[in-house]
C-alpha cells in the first residue's frame, strides 16, 4: 500500500496517526501523494520569525511562497537570467542594482515574479534608494537582517516549512491535495468503526482533562508565593477544568499576577490567609484534638495551622477542599506528614505509596513506588503493587503488573530477588484477579521478544502496564534515567492509600508538572 510519498509531505498534511494507519485497509489509500512545491518551502512569514528579520515593505504579502532562493552577489545583467519563479533574492543591503533590478523585474512580463528580498549585513539602502522603493505601485516583502550573506543563506536552507493559521493557501491546497488522494469514503468509514489498541499518551491526557471537567472538583494549592503556582493557577482557570483555591497573601498574590503579565480573574479563585480565615480557630480546635494524645497544644496547633500545607491538608480533612497539591516549595515530608497525622490511611492500607503515569511514545506505563518508601518489605511491595493495579484501572489502564528484579523467574538468588518473588505470591493469594508476573528484569517485562524469550508462557511478560521497583532508588533512577532518555512525560507522583488525595510535587516541577498534578489530583477526588 502507498500511503505517503515522503517524510516532508507526511509531516505537512498529517493524514493519519501511526496507530491509525497499521489498521487501515489496503483501499483506503489508493495512490502516492506527490511532493507538492508550495508545501514543500517556507513563507516569507516563516523567513521573518526564523531570522528574526525587520520588515522594511510589503508587509501585506508576508504569506508569499517562496519558490527558490538565490544570492544577488554578480552583476544585475547576469543575476536576472538566474532569476527563478517565486524567488527569494538574497542580498547586501547596499547592491541598490540588485533591489531595484528584482523589483522591476517583478513588474517585467519578460522576467518571472519574486516572492521577496532579504537584506543582508545589517546594512540598509539609501534613503534616495527607500524613497525610490515607497514610491512603487507594488512592493514585495522587503526584510533586513543582522548577519552576513553567507549566513543567512544557510539558515534559510535549514527553514522546515509548515502550515499556519492565516496561510489560508497552504491549508486550501493541503485540502485539495488530500481530497484528489485519498479515498475519504473509506477512510471515513474506517475512522468512524476504529478501535484504538491501549491507551496513548495523548488520548491518556486528552481523558485526563475530559473526565476531570465531568464532575468538577475543588483543589487547593497552598504554595501561593511561588511563581510556578501563580501561573499553573491561571492556566487551569482557563481551562475551566477545576476550582482552586490558593494559600498566601493576597495582596502580595495580586502583584505577582501583574507581575507575570497573567490573564486572572480573580473573582474565580479563592486566595486565602490562614490566620485572617474565618475557618483559622476551627482548623486549630480540630488539629488539637486529633493530636492531643501526641503531646499536641493549641500554641503548637495554632503555630502549624499558619502553615499553608497544614491549612491546606486541614481544608481537604474538613471537606472545604476535595484535593491538595503541593511540594513546589517544600519538602516531599512537609507534604505527607500532615497527611499522614489527620488525613490517614484507607482502612484497608497500611501505607502510603505512589505512582508515576509515565507517557511514553506508544504507551502510557505506571511506575510505582517512585517518592515515597525506600526499601518495603514484601508485605508492604505487595500493597503498593495493588494499590498501583488499582490506580491503573482507575485511569483506564489494564493492569499488568511486572514486579522488577534483576533476576527474571526463578534462576535468581538473594535477599532482594526473594523479597519481590515473596511478594508476588502474596498478591497472588490477595487478588487472584489480577494478571502479575515476577521476579522480573525490566527488558523482559516491556519488550514482548524479551519477554516470550525468557518467559514464554507470561501473560505479562513483554507487556506490562504496571512497573513496580523493589526500593525507592531503583525506582526514582530508572523513572529519571527513562524520562531523560526518552523524552517521556512524567505525571507524578500521585500518592496511593491516603483516605483522600493530597499530592506532592517536585521542587523542581515545571508548570505543565503542576497542571497535570491538580488533574490527576481531581479525579482522584471523584472517586471517594
Amino acid at each position: 500500500m502507498a500511503v505517503i510519498a515522503n517524510k516532508v509531505q507526511h509531516e505537512n498534511i498529517g493524514l493519519v496517526t501511526d496507530g491509525l494507519k497499521k489498521n487501515l485497509p489496503e483501499t483506503v489509500l489508493i495512490n502516492s501523494i506527490p511532493i507538492i512545491s508550495s508545501l514543500n518551502n517556507p513563507t516569507i512569514q516563516e523567513i521573518v520569525k526564523a531570522l528574526n528579520a525587520r520588515v522594511l515593505f510589503g508587509a501585506a504579502f508576508l504569506n508569499n511562497q517562496i519558490g527558490s532562493f538565490s544570492v544577488g552577489a554578480m552583476q544585475l545583467r547576469n543575476y536576472l537570467l538566474n532569476l527563478r519563479d517565486n524567488a527569494l533574492v538574497i542580498t547586501p543591503g547596499d547592491r541598490a542594482d540588485i533591489i531595484l533590478g528584482a523589483l522591476q523585474a517583478n513588474e517585467s512580463i519578460n522576467y518571472p515574479a519574486i516572492s521577496g528580498i532579504v537584506l543582508t549585513g545589517n546594512i540598509l539602502p539609501e534613503d534616495s534608494i527607500l524613497k525610490l522603493i515607497e514610491g512603487l505601485s507594488t512592493i514585495v516583502p522587503i526584510i533586513a537582517v543582522e548577519q552576513g550573506t553567507y549566513f543567512i543563506t544557510n539558515k534559510i536552507g535549514d527553514i522546515k516549512p509548515k502550515i499556519y493559521a492565516d496561510n489560508k493557501q497552504k491549508i486550501q491546497t493541503s485540502i485539495t491535495t488530500f481530497e484528489n488522494y485519498v479515498d475519504l469514503d473509506s477512510l471515513s468509514e474506517k475512522l468512524i468503526k476504529f478501535e484504538a489498541e491501549g491507551m496513548t499518551p495523548k488520548m491518556f491526557q486528552y481523558n485526563l482533562v475530559k473526565r476531570a471537567k465531568k464532575h468538577r472538583k475543588h483543589i487547593v494549592l497552598p504554595e501561593g508565593n511561588d511563581d510556578r503556582i501563580i501561573i499553573a493557577a491561571a492556566r487551569l482557570l482557563t481551562m475551566d477544568v477545576v476550582d482552586i483555591s490558593i494559600i498566601g497573601n493576597k495582596k502580595q498574590i495580586e502583584n505577582k499576577i501583574f507581575e507575570l503579565g497573567l490573564s486572572f480573574d480573580l473573582s474565580k479563585v479563592h486566595i486565602i490567609n490562614p490566620i485572617k480565615s474565618e475557618h483559622y480557630e476551627d482548623y486549630v480546635k480540630t488539629y488539637y484534638e486529633l493530636r492531643k494524645e501526641k503531646k499536641m497544644t493549641m500554641a503548637i496547633a495554632k503555630d502549624l495551622m499558619e502553615d499553608g500545607s497544614y491549612f491546606g491538608t486541614m481544608m481537604v480533612y474538613k471537606g472545604h477542599a476535595d484535593g491538595m497539591v503541593s511540594g513546589a516549595a517544600h519538602t516531599t515530608q512537609h507534604t505527607i506528614l500532615p497527611a499522614l497525622q489527620f488525613i490517614k490511611t484507607k482502612p484497608h492500607s497500611s501505607v502510603v505509596s505512589s505512582v508515576f503515569f509515565m507517557c511514553l511514545e506508544d504507551r502510557v506505563s505506571i511506575f510505582g513506588d517512585c517518592a515515597i518508601n525506600p526499601n518495603p518489605t514484601a508485605e508492604q511491595l505487595a500493597e503498593i503493587a495493588i494499590s498501583s493495579a488499582e490506580s491503573s484501572l482507575a485511569f483506564g489502564i489494564e493492569p499488568k503488573i511486572a514486579m522488577l528484579s534483576y533476576s527474571s523467574g526463578s534462576s535468581g538468588k538473594g535477599d532482594e530477588v526473594d523479597k519481590v518473588r515473596a511478594a508476588t505470591e502474596i498478591v497472588r493469594k490477595k487478588r487472584p484477579d489480577l494478571k502479575i508476573e515476577g521476579p522480573i528484569q525490566y527488558d523482559a517485562a516491556v519488550d514482548p521478544e524479551v519477554g516470550q524469550s525468557k518467559m514464554p508462557n507470561s501473560e505479562v511478560a513483554g507487556h506490562a502496564s504496571v512497573l513496580i521497583f523493589p526500593d525507592l532508588n531503583t525506582g526514582i533512577n530508572t523513572y529519571k534515567a527513562v524520562q531523560r532518555e526518552t523524552g517521556a512525560l512524567a505525571i507524578g507522583p500521585m500518592l496511593q492509600g491516603l483516605n483522600k488525595p493530597a499530592n506532592d510535587l517536585s521542587r523542581g516541577c515545571t508548570v505543565d508538572d503542576i497542571i497535570n498534578t491538580v488533574v490527576i489530583t481531581a479525579i482522584q477526588a471523584q472517586g471517594l
